[in-house]
């Protein structure tokens, strides 16, 4: 048996399909990634809101709480399988630093660009429209980001040895 058979066989046994990683493998990781940048970002909107800030202060508080949020959620999983601290950091950056940016580009490219999105209020069904929307179109192009990353044993799959 040639090694690029047998290389072949080696994906097909874990994960199995293209390139190593199944779609609702990526989809699971994207969801993931997905819950702690809502929580981070809808978080950010309201403090930034609440504080009367302008749009840029507020975007910016919930790029930094959605990345916070996004690792802290990966770190809860990988601290629980009893990793050390230092390791488990450095797990969830290699993880979670691509597919939390293309999110929050993505999720916030659509809010910046909708017309009245980025002054409407949390009160107004627009923001939560618009927020929804962003976050479902995020999720639509992270996943075969996540998909790609875990078929190389990157990101997710790193994760994945943990649990």
């Amino acid at each position: 048996m040639d090694h690029a058979h047998v290389h072949e066989e080696h994906h097909q046994h874990h994960g199995g399909g293209d390139g190593g990683a199944s779609w609702a493998m990526a989809a699971r990781a994207t969801l993931h990634c997905l819950t702690g940048c809502a929580v981070g970002e809808v978080l950010g909107m309201v403090i930034g809101t609440a504080l009367g800030w302008g749009n840029l202060p507020t975007m910016i508080l919930a790029i930094i709480l959605a990345f916070f949020f996004g690792y802290a959620l990966t770190l809860r999983g990988i601290l629980a399988a009893g990793v050390d601290l230092r390791t488990a950091v450095r797990v969830a950056w290699a993880a979670d630093t691509l597919s939390i940016a293309v999110m929050e580009l993505i999720d916030n490219g659509v809010i910046a660009l909708w017309p009245g999105a980025m002054d409407a209020h949390l009160s107004e069904a627009l923001f939560w429209i618009a927020l929804a929307i962003s976050l479902a179109l995020a999720f639509v192009v992270t996943t075969p980001v996540n998909k790609w990353m875990i078929g190389r044993g990157k990101g997710h799959a790193v994760v994945h040895r943990y649990h």
